[in-house]
C-alpha cells in the first residue's frame, strides 16, 4: 500500500510527536518530517517537495506565521496540498487559508478520525473544511439555490449529502450505506446538479443551512 506521506508543522514538540503517534496508527498514513517554523518548512519543502503529499500547518509559530509559510509555498512549491491545523476559529484565518491556496481547514480540537479523513480527503482532491467551521462560508452560496432544494433531493441523496457533510469519502459512504463506490459517485454528481454546487465543501455548507444537518449532529453521524 502507498502510504499518504505527511509532514507537520507547529512550533511545539510535544504537539507534533502527539499528532505523528496518532496518525501513524492509520495504515495509510506516514509521518516523514516535522518542523518547529515556518522559514524551515519552506526550505525543508524545496528541497524535498517530491516527497510531500500533505502538509499540516500550525497558524502561530515563530520566524514565518501559517500565513506567511502558506503564501511563500503557494509561490514558491505550489503541489504540495496543505491542510490548516489550529486553534482559530475566526472566519478571518479560515478565509484567507483558502484564498492562500489552502486544500483543508481543521480544529486542533478535533478528534483524530476527524483529521486523518481530511489528510484522505485533500489526498484525494477535494477540498475539507471542518464541518463546524463551514458554517462560516454560507454567504459563499446564493441564498436563492436553498431555497426549495430539498424537497427535490431523493431519500438517499439526503443520505448522501449527510454524511459528505461529516467529511466522508466517496468510498466510506459506500461501506456505510452498503452500495458501490460507483453508485456512491453518482448520488454525489446528481447532488451537486440538483443543489446548484460544484464541490462537497458547498455541498456541507448548504446541508447546513437548509437545516438538512445541524451542528450538534454531527457526531452522531460517525
Amino acid at each position: 500500500m502507498n502510504k499518504i506521506k505527511v509532514m507537520i508543522t507547529d512550533d511545539h514538540a510535544m504537539i507534533r510527536e502527539g499528532l505523528k503517534k496518532v496518525l501513524e496508527l492509520e495504515d495509510d498514513i506516514e509521518v516523514i518530517a516535522q518542523s518547529g517554523n515556518g522559514q524551515d518548512t519552506i526550505n525543508y519543502c524545496l528541497e524535498h517537495q517530491d516527497e510531500i503529499d500533505i502538509l499540516l500547518l500550525d497558524v502561530n509559530m515563530p520566524k514565518l506565521n501559517g500565513i506567511q509559510t502558506l503564501e511563500k509555498l503557494e509561490k514558491e512549491v505550489p503541489n504540495i496540498k496543505t491542510i490548516i491545523l489550529t486553534i482559530h476559529d475566526e472566519v478571518e484565518y479560515l478565509r484567507r487559508a483558502m484564498e492562500l491556496g489552502a486544500k483543508g481547514y481543521v480544529l486542533k480540537d478535533s478528534e483524530s478520525d476527524a483529521l486523518a479523513s481530511a489528510i484522505r480527503a485533500v489526498y484525494n482532491g477535494a477540498v475539507y473544511i471542518q464541518p463546524t467551521m463551514a458554517i462560516y462560508l454560507l454567504n459563499e452560496l446564493n441564498p436563492k439555490t436553498a431555497v426549495g432544494k430539498k424537497s427535490f433531493l431523493t431519500k438517499r441523496e439526503i443520505q448522501v449529502l449527510k454524511l459528505i457533510t461529516n467529511g466522508m469519502l466517496n468510498k466510506e459512504i459506500a461501506i456505510r450505506l452498503r452500495i458501490s463506490e460507483k453508485t456512491v459517485k453518482n448520488h454525489v454528481s446528481n447532488i451537486f446538479k440538483k443543489i446548484d454546487v460544484s464541490d462537497r465543501t458547498q455541498a456541507a455548507v448548504y446541508a447546513i443551512k437548509t437545516g438538512l444537518v445541524e451542528l450538534s449532529d454531527m457526531d452522531s453521524l460517525k
